[in-house]
């Protein structure tokens, strides 16, 4: 990391934006290193395997907020808004949000397709209208808390417009598949309950007809999770197809039990498919996907290898997608 600072301040890099790990903070590993901004975006279920506790989870991740930095923006909406908003800035603590207490409030927001839009209500006075390219609800708060940051050091109210605007996608989050078929593909990392809950509600407000859901579990991972995940997604999706992710050294078959109790629990059977081999759960999914329905992929998002009985074998699955829809053409 040091080596990446040396290369951006030869660069003439004015900033560097960094996502931090609890576990990096929990390991000492951003020791050293001055924060200007830090921000919460939220914090839910994940991690447990290391962290054993959400509490130690929390405590993990409020280490960047205990080292004082300059700045402080905290997610007033989440639910462990009160855990870390007891620390304090050196400068100046805002917080952002739909909360009517929110620094930056969160006003008129609206998702579609092809984005999302909203109107920031800055210090209860400046209205900045945001428009972002990015889907879900997610984004706009995301948005929100980069426009916060920008502010707090300074950017202009048009330029953190314009910047918000001008933002793509990543690979692997909520990415659109491009293939020419009348339903669309979407593929995901989500690999916890509250990002799978989110995708799941973000692909509905945009999808006219149908969501079907491919999904599995990590081996060797919070274990925990699993039959949650499983009720989430027959509360939310129309059609489940539980596969195979990444097993590592866990036995399959163990995982998907899981996932699958959590349907069952939740009274989901009667849409649910079981397919281990996940190239044949994505065929199943694109031949019974009608027009206007969505098809999420998740857990895997822009890897390009998975690891199952300890080896370490190429897969992606948006090039899965693509090669199957060319099969069949």
């Amino acid at each position: 990391m040091q080596q990446f600072f040396a290369e951006a301040k030869r660069a003439n890099v004015d900033f560097v934006v960094l996502e931090i790990t609890s576990h990096a903070l929990d390991q000492h590993k951003l020791d050293g290193v001055p924060i200007d901004v830090a921000i919460m975006t939220n914090l839910t279920q994940d991690h447990l395997d290391y962290h054993k506790t959400m509490e130690r989870y929390a405590a993990a991740k409020g280490k960047l907020f205990a080292r004082k930095p300059r700045f402080i923006v905290l997610n007033r909406d989440d639910e462990w808004f009160p855990f870390f908003d007891k620390y304090t800035a050196r400068e100046q603590k805002i917080t952002y949000g739909q909360d009517a207490a929110a620094t930056a409030r969160i006003t008129q927001a609206a998702t579609r397709k092809e984005g999302g839009s909203a109107t920031v209500l800055l210090d209860g006075a400046t209205k900045l209208p945001l428009t972002t390219h990015l889907p879900g609800i997610f984004n706009i708060y995301n948005m929100t808390a980069a426009a916060a940051a920008c502010q707090l050091l300074g950017v202009a109210p048009a330029d953190i417009a314009q910047g918000v605007a001008n933002l793509t996608g990543v690979p692997g989050r909520f990415e659109r598949v491009p293939v020419d078929t009348p339903y669309d593909v979407v593929v995901d990392y989500a690999h916890t309950p509250d990002a799978l809950e989110k995708l799941l509600s973000s692909a509905r407000a945009i999808t006219k007809r149908r969501i079907i859901l491919v999904f599995g579990a990590t081996g060797d991972r919070d274990k925990a999770k699993r039959p949650i995940m499983g009720e989430i997604a027959a509360r939310l999706a129309d059609q489940i197809i539980v596969t195979d992710e990444e097993s590592y050294n866990e036995e399959p078959a163990g995982i998907r039990q899981a996932i699958l109790r959590g349907i069952h629990q939740a009274g989901g059977v009667d849409h649910t498919n079981e397919i281990a081999d996940r190239r044949e759960a994505i065929a199943q999914a694109l031949a019974i996907a009608q027009a206007g329905d969505t098809i999420l992929i998740t857990g895997m998002g822009h890897e390009q290898f998975r690891i199952i009985n300890g080896q370490r074998q190429p897969w992606n699955d948006a090039a899965v997608v693509r090669s199957l829809v060319a099969e069949h053409k």
